[in-house]
């Protein structure tokens, strides 16, 4: 049964209103409703917010290394440690590793570029930030729904967007309706606003319809797999971070590691792997498991227990592919948009700063009586403010790299060491990319193959235990939310030319090739075991793969990640 012909029998949907409606309850849409609210307490005016959540729980989904500038979150709570805001670690330290295949050089802290500097930042799990900010939200009157996706944009009769309408439960894997049927409900709103993370669902759709990245770079992505492992005492150091390059990555693909060191014997550790790699026998799975074997890397965490793992893609940012970030009717906030600092490795205080930027042009706007149009004092706003400042220092970083190691390498250290030690606070040339990460990809028999080492359960694991400890859970009678445009070029395209790489790329098993009964090749989706990373949305060499939303409440339950 197809979605309309759901509606024509068991709608219309219910409908509910309000001022704003936030769409993703991570950082930047949780400190946009919270703004919001503050903004009407304080001049004495009533706006009504409300945020949806696909995960079970704000923060059931978040994934993030993280090292927390505060900056941001100091503008929204001032008062953030009185109030118990989880930011409990300060960095302590900085180490930056150059790694050979058994070696490691610390860059010396004199020489140390600007953008590794992380004096006064705290190393924080992110969902435990999220979960907090959650609780402020609701404090101040927002209305949080878990366990609901956004699965549809709604549109006024002029074009401009209405709301969104959540997925309806229970259909079954033959797309006919359950016993447990309940249809979706619409959430109208003067503005929506969409912060649901890199690589968004309907972000995606918003910034095709209106043209939104009309005359701007493709945009840059890459994959971050993580683990939380709890060590022994005696190799605890709190504060502690550490980055790495060079191996076990080659000269021709971009990526690193990252090691933090939490309160209580926790670390939180992972590697990050940019999605325009050429290689199709390349898993960023494997390479990250591989990673933790460098004695550098083991001296960490030698002794201890994984706790968790996730998976995640990261938007790389820069103002030279972000997208405009408005439209008539909405907005684009955090990783939807692409406020991330790939070379500061941060972006938890650009999601908030670019949340609070928004929902102050949305108040302004709804409380002047309008509604549906664009909000254009927000990207004014983001214009004049310190994050755009600080995105422009380090606009180049990622493009500088695409041309090798040592190049990059050397440009950083001019623009991120030289430049700031002259006096010049941004670089005065910008570089550009032309073609989107997909089109990097080459067949499989131009590339050499890989051999990744098994692994050995102490260490090292593979991806089914790893999916288990990030505690992903489907409703199994559902249709497969990871979708086919076409359900022969996976066999006939992608295992033809480039080795069926989609069975390497996805960081939890979901796609595999298997042997039908008459001996012919076949892709078998797991969509039971997706950790919701967007990366096959995004890496598919033939864009053939979409990602739409499951059922609210399915995914992955992240525990202190």
């Amino acid at each position: 049964m197809t979605h309309d012909q759901i509606l024509a029998q068991f709608g219309p949907r219910e409908a509910m209103e309000y001022d704003v409606v936030v769409v993703g309850a991570g950082p930047a849409g949780l400190s946009t409703a919270i703004r919001l609210k503050q903004l009407a307490a304080e001049q004495g005016k009533e706006v009504n917010v409300c945020v949806l959540e696909k995960g079970s729980e704000p923060g059931a989904h978040i994934l993030s290394g993280a090292v927390m500038d505060p900056r941001a979150i100091n503008e929204l709570f001032p008062d953030w440690k009185a109030r118990g805001a989880p930011l409990n670690q300060p960095v302590t330290g900085d180490d930056l590793l150059m790694l050979s295949e058994t070696g490691s050089s610390r860059t010396p802290d004199f020489l140390m570029p600007r953008n590794f500097h992380n004096e006064g930042c705290y190393v924080i799990s992110l969902g435990n930030v999220v979960k907090w900010l959650a609780e402020q939200a609701e404090a101040l009157g927002v209305e949080i729904f878990p366990g609901f996706t956004a699965a549809e944009v709604l549109y006024n009769d002029d074009g401009s967007v209405k709301g969104v309408a959540t997925g309806n439960q229970g259909i079954g894997k033959d797309g006919e309706p359950t016993e447990a049927f309940q249809l979706g409900m619409e959430l109208h709103a003067k503005y929506t606003v969409f912060a649901e993370g890199a690589r968004g669902h309907l972000g995606k759709q918003l910034i095709a319809k209106f043209d939104l990245d009309k005359g701007k770079d493709p945009s840059s992505w890459a994959i971050g797999v993580k683990e939380l492992w709890e060590i022994p005492a005696d190799k605890a150091r709190p504060g502690l971070v550490v980055h790495t390059a060079g191996w076990p990555m080659t000269d021709d693909t971009f990526g690193g590691g990252f090691l933090y060191h939490l309160e209580d014997n926790k670390v939180t550790l992972g590697f990050v792997i940019g999605l325009d790699y050429s290689n199709p026998w390349l898993s960023p799975f494997e390479e990250m498991q591989r990673w933790k074997t460098h004695p550098a890397i083991k001296a960490h965490i030698e002794g201890g227990k994984r706790l968790g793992y996730g998976a995640r893609a990261i938007n790389n940012g820069t103002p030279q592919a972000m997208p405009k970030t408005v439209f008539p009717g909405g907005a684009l906030v955090g990783c939807d948009a692409g406020y991330l600092n790939a070379a500061r490795i941060k972006g938890s205080h650009a999601a908030i700063k670019s949340g609070m930027l928004c929902a102050e042009a949305a108040f302004e706007a709804v409380t002047a009586g309008r509604s549906s149009d664009e909000l254009s004092a927000y990207p004014a706003a983001f214009e004049k403010s310190w994050l755009h400042e600080e995105l422009w220092q380090t606009r180049n970083f990622k493009a500088w790299f695409k041309k090798g190691p040592t190049i990059g390498k050397l440009m950083t250290g001019i623009e991120q060491w030289f430049l700031p030690k002259i006096g010049v606070s941004a670089p005065p040339w910008t570089l550009h990319r032309d073609k989107p990460d997909h089109e990097y990809l080459k067949p499989a028999d131009q590339m050499p193959k890989i051999a990744y080492p098994k692994p050995d359960g102490v260490l090292s694991f593979d991806r089914l235990s790893s999916v288990f400890v990030s505690n992903t859970n489907h409703e199994e009678n559902q249709p497969a939310h990871l979708t086919l445009k076409n359900s022969t070029v996976p066999v006939q395209v992608n295992l033809a030319k480039y080795a069926g790489p989609e069975s390497r790329y996805c960081p939890a098993g979901v796609y595999e090739f298997v042997k039908t009964d008459a001996g012919e090749d076949r892709l078998q989706i797991n969509a039971q075991n997706c950790v919701h990373c967007k990366t096959c949305d995004i890496k598919d060499p033939t864009q053939n793969i979409v990602w739409v939303t499951p059922e609210g409440g399915g995914g992955p339950n992240y525990a202190g990640m």
